[in-house]
């Protein structure tokens, strides 16, 4: 079985679950998912400017209304269940948590304690972050010691 830890910021849409769960073909796959609080995650300001370079105005006008802390923890607990069921739905493996502190670290921690094969990070363009290489995965390729796959995340369905 193929092991891929999946570092996630937003719940997976049916787009994204048939991305990461067809990479590898018909191997059977079993996914380690780390959710990452959004409004934990990254500067406020580094936020807006994505989405400004993006178009998004309206986005990087509220990107202070975020939730932090419980809130946004309670949010990504529900995230990464929803994303949990919908890989589970393809017959894949999956288990997952929430990570708040030191994501790279936890990230490493899981890939050893696992032996998993590869990590994916599926996020939204972070143009600042990717533009200096501080973005999760660049920072993920000096740090786990497997390949690290990138891939953008798809519009929520509802949009």
């Amino acid at each position: 079985m193929f092991t891929s830890v999946l570092m996630i910021e937003k719940p997976l849409t049916n787009v994204d679950v048939e991305f990461v769960t067809t990479l590898h073909g018909d191997e059977t796959v079993s996914f380690i998912v780390l959710m990452q609080p959004r409004g934990d995650q990254a500067d406020v300001l580094l936020r807006a400017i994505d989405d400004v370079a993006m178009g998004e105005l309206k986005e990087a006008a509220h990107e202070g209304d975020e939730p932090e802390g419980t809130e946004a923890r309670t949010l990504a607990e529900r995230a990464l269940e929803a994303s949990l069921h919908r890989l589970r739905e393809t017959g894949c493996e999956a288990v997952g948590q929430v990570v708040e502190d030191h994501p790279l670290n936890k990230m490493k921690a899981v890939v050893e304690e696992s032996d998993a094969d590869e990590v994916i990070v599926l996020t939204a363009p972070h143009y600042v972050e990717e533009f200096f290489h501080r973005d999760w995965a660049s920072r993920a390729r000096h740090k786990v010691g497997v390949p690290v796959l990138k891939l953008f995340a798809h519009a929520d369905e509802e949009e």
